[in-house]
């Protein structure tokens, strides 16, 4: 979508330089810009890369006021200053259209401008807010509810009765609301018999799923996602888990049942959670780090490593401390 200078600053919170009635299209690097693009820097090292480069305009903090060689947006957050720009440039979807082969029963509730897929399957009483687009072979359980401005992406299954706020993306393949993984052994038998798995799924706003993640409802009550949480590809939450607003989950990890994630964690890749775990609020859990069962892990900031996870100054104290026991014995 073509957008002036002028326009865009006014838009992004930005201080304009030049001529702000150039336009651009599109967001690139440096190395791949075009004469419409737009592109950033965050450290004025990179700056004269930007400038040389073919494209329109830099968005740059103050170190580039001085600049009169091309048009500037001066930003204090140019990294997110660019994100948000490329929201803006984004070309809307106009083929905005229920498709003949989607399977919509006349129980479902669908909203103005609302996009569903060639093949996609809604449940019963399935209610579906304005602007969102359903992908292509979405299953969608009875009594689902997806806010406004969503996006499902091909492929996805969502159970019945799971929730999903406003402007939540969830992307190809993950699974939302499916049964958790809780087993009751018969101690004369030795054989394992499902507990219920009858909770729901409540995802909030802005929440965002990778590909081929996956979500469990709650056993009895629910699992919620937090308001504007991150969730990257191949991550499994499982039943009861309560997240926080705005944690970031990267790919690989696992949390068990029962767990609560505070607001503003980190979880690196790879990161293991027994069942009945707490992390509270603002701690980083760097990659491949095990945290046994029912464990807390306190410190706001505080980075913590390894299996069992520990602070990082313990845990490279401890390498350390092998490292020389090690070279001892040689």
């Amino acid at each position: 979508m073509k957008q002036t200078l002028r326009d865009l600053a006014a838009k992004l919170g930005c201080h304009p330089l030049g001529d702000g009635s150039i336009t651009v299209t599109s967001v690139a690097s440096p190395q791949s810009a075009t004469s419409d693009s737009l592109v950033f820097v965050e450290d004025a090292q990179y700056l004269d890369t930007a400038l040389r480069s073919s494209a329109a305009a830099v968005i740059a903090g103050d170190f580039a006021s001085a600049i009169t060689s091309k048009a500037i947006l001066i930003s204090a957050q140019p990294r997110l200053t660019f994100a948000r720009a490329a929201r803006l440039l984004r070309d809307p979807d106009r083929n905005r259209v229920i498709h003949k082969s989607a399977i919509v029963p006349a129980s479902a509730e669908i909203g103005k401008n609302a996009a569903i897929g060639p093949r996609a399957i809604l449940g019963e009483h399935v209610k579906v807010g304005d602007e969102t687009t359903i992908g292509s072979g979405v299953v969608i359980g009875d009594g689902v509810k997806i806010g406004s401005h969503c996006r499902v992406d091909a492929n996805i299954t969502v159970y019945p009765g799971t929730v999903l706020g406003d402007r939540v993306i969830v992307q190809a393949g993950a699974v939302l609301g499916s049964e958790g993984f809780g087993y009751v052994r018969d101690s004369q038998t030795g054989r394992y018999e499902q507990f219920p798995q009858i909770g729901r799924l409540v995802i909030e706003d802005d929440v965002e799923i990778g590909a081929n993640s996956t979500i469990d409802r709650g056993a009895l009550d629910e699992t919620r996602i937090g308001r504007g949480t991150k969730i990257d590809n191949l991550v499994h939450i499982g039943h009861n888990v309560q997240i926080g607003q705005d944690v970031v989950i990267a790919a690989q990890t696992g949390l068990s049942g029962s767990v609560t994630i505070e607001d503003n964690v980190i979880m690196g890749g790879q990161v293991g959670i027994a069942d009945h775990v707490r992390i509270e609020a603002g701690a980083i859990l760097g990659a491949q780090s095990g945290i046994p069962t029912k464990k807390v892990i306190r410190g706001k900031g505080v980075v913590f490593w390894g299996t069992p996870a520990r602070p990082i100054r313990e845990y490279l104290k401890e390498l350390a401390f092998l490292s020389r026991s090690a070279k001892k014995e040689r």
